[in-house]
């Protein structure tokens, strides 16, 4: 028994003598996309039932026009396409570590748009992506939906940095990426679907010692 309590304070010696950092780095990275709440939402993997309001919220040029690889006009088609391949993404080959999730409401379920982390091919890297349906505009959810999926990639993947691209004249995304703690790193050209050519882009960062010392979401506001 003596021994049982000996062992235990040398382990919890062991962990008090690693860093804040050391101790939130998962001692083995995960690929899996867990369900995530947050204080409003549920955030969960897109199904069928999503299609017509996808197709409803993501037909829309104020919202194409903001994210890369969303085409306008945007059918039934196009959602149930989407849902299939998010299906596929998650554990298809060659896109391990990739979570694409439907934002929904927790009181009545309500879809608002969806969010999603993609790994670089450095492997310590990830994307973070998301966009809401317009009528859901300047509530706070998608701050609330970025932060939780921000913690769920540092809590479960090894990685050092989270990265975050937005269009220059989308001040919205921007103060959601700056409330979330990233940083600007420069600026750049990326391609729009729904516009048929190049725009520009301004690219952030938040690497994991950030996320660390914010990981209350306290600091980040």
């Amino acid at each position: 028994m003596s021994g049982g309590r000996t062992m235990q304070t040398e382990l919890a010696r062991e962990d008090q003598s690693r860093s804040p950092e050391q101790r939130l780095r998962p001692q083995r990275s995960r690929t899996d996309c867990p369900i995530l709440l947050s204080p409003r939402l549920v955030m969960r993997a897109p199904h069928e039932d999503d299609i017509d309001a996808l197709a409803h919220l993501a037909n829309n040029a104020n919202i194409a026009t903001m994210v890369s690889r969303m085409p306008h006009p945007y059918t039934t088609a196009d959602a149930a396409d989407f849902v299939r391949r998010a299906k596929a993404g998650t554990n298809g080959p060659g896109t391990i570590g990739k979570c694409v999730y439907a934002i929904t409401k927790a009181d009545n379920g309500a879809f608002l748009g969806c969010c999603g982390v993609e790994p670089h091919a450095d492997g310590k890297t990830v994307e973070l992506g998301y966009w809401l349906g317009e009528p859901y505009w300047n509530q706070g959810y998608a701050t609330e939906a970025a932060q939780a999926l921000t913690d769920m990639a540092f809590r479960t993947r090894d990685i050092d940095q989270i990265d975050a691209r937005c269009r220059v004249m989308n001040i919205p995304s921007r103060r959601v990426i700056q409330k979330c703690g990233f940083q600007f790193q420069g600026s750049g050209m990326v391609g729009s679907l729904a516009l048929g050519g190049m725009v520009p882009v301004e690219w952030y960062r938040l690497d994991r010692k950030t996320w660390v010392s914010l990981r209350s979401w306290g600091g980040a506001r």
